[in-house]
């Protein structure tokens, strides 16, 4: 099983940067991919961008794309999301989350489905 820990949210004006952080623990070897998903008030769960730890593949959504970046470091099991020129509509709680090796990863990567594990999640909050 699979720990993960999120930090780094925070109060930030739109335009404003913010790089949260997601710590993964105990078997990471059950990890195939990991993913950062965020949850707005009365919304639903969406998804923002994965990467899988071997090949380093990235995925972001349309709605993120050219302003977050998702990246990871094998060494220190940890997995990262730059997220800059922030607007109000991304405000929501982000949560990362784990997924174990799929034979389909790369089509259903966007799916919370994929993913057996997740943290407690991190407020992000943007200000106009």
């Amino acid at each position: 099983q699979v720990q993960l820990v999120e930090s780094g949210g925070g109060l930030v004006q739109a335009g404003g940067s913010l790089r949260l952080s997601c710590a993964a623990s105990g078997r990471r070897s059950f990890s195939f991919a990991m993913g950062w998903f965020r949850q707005a008030p009365g919304k639903e769960r969406e998804f923002v961008a994965a990467i899988t730890w071997s090949r380093g593949s990235t995925f972001h959504a349309d709605s993120v794309k050219g302003r977050f970046t998702i990246s990871r470091d094998n060494a220190k099991n940890t997995v990262s999301l730059q997220m800059n020129s922030l607007k109000p509509e991304d405000t929501a709680v982000y949560y990362c989350a784990s997924a174990p090796r799929s034979t389909y990863y790369s089509r259903n990567y966007y799916s919370l489905n994929e993913y057996d594990t997740w943290g407690q999640g991190t407020q992000v909050t943007v200000s106009s």
